[in-house]
């Protein structure tokens, strides 16, 4: 049984994470899977617009198996690396959570530019509860997300965050009913496919490059660093306004 389903449809790509019975818990054989079907998906190129990683069951994540914990990977940081494989691609990375979504789950989701969270999802960062500490990125994307001092709260009390306070935080884009998770997750991700694959890619680069510059810096670096108007430029334009 596959551990992490890949479909490609058209523009839109969807990874399911597929241990529902083990409530989707993360071993090293799923990381290979995920692995693999990332190099597929940076294979395909401009081809793809946007990937939607979602799971399958009631809980999205309940973080690393530990059952496996000490385990060789079968390289030094393997999974930090995957997970940065995933935030890298340039494609847009739409992450839908529901149930729970705790600790090495969490630090996968946060690598997605857009998270959408049912209102049964629950979020914690829970490494203290086994006196570990993060490795994959919690401690850096985390506060990118909801700012240092929530960051903070979340990290050392592991208490659980909700769904709509997700949203309010900022951890979540948005809170949807269960029932509506994977609409609103397909809505987002046909109005990306529906962008200028040149625009979507170049808005990606440029938000990621620019996190942590100063506003002056960032504002430089957007005009020297710019992909400019793309190949596909006037025969859009003439599309929509007519040619001149």
């Amino acid at each position: 049984m596959s551990l992490i389903l890949l479909k490609f449809d058209g523009p839109i790509v969807t990874l399911t994470l597929n241990r529902p019975d083990k409530r989707n818990a993360l071993n090293l054989a799923l990381w290979g899977e995920l692995d693999e079907h990332l190099h597929s998906i940076e294979a395909a190129g401009d081809t793809v617009a946007v990937v939607i990683l979602r799971s399958a069951g009631e809980v999205f994540c309940a973080g690393n198996d530990l059952k496996e914990r000490g385990a060789k990977a079968p390289s030094r940081n393997y999974q930090a690396k995957i997970i940065m494989r995933l935030a890298n691609l340039p494609q847009a990375v739409i992450v839908a959570v529901q149930g729970g979504c705790f600790t090495g789950g969490l630090e996968l989701a946060l690598a997605g530019d857009i998270i959408i969270a049912a209102e049964s999802t629950t979020f914690a960062d829970t490494h203290g509860k086994f006196a570990l500490v993060p490795a994959w990125g919690m401690s850096q994307r985390l506060p990118r997300r909801v700012g240092q001092w929530k960051a903070r709260e979340m990290s050392l009390t592991g208490l659980p965050v909700t769904g709509p306070e997700a949203a309010r935080i900022g951890l979540a884009n948005h809170c949807v009913p269960d029932d509506q998770l994977d609409s609103k997750c397909r809505e987002l991700a046909e109005a990306i496919a529906g962008q200028s694959r040149h625009s979507v890619f170049a808005y990606k680069k440029l938000y990621t490059e620019q996190t942590d510059l100063p506003l002056a810096a960032g504002l430089a670096h957007e005009v020297f660093a710019s992909a400019g108007a793309g190949p596909d430029f006037a025969e859009l334009a003439a599309g929509k306004f007519g040619k001149t």
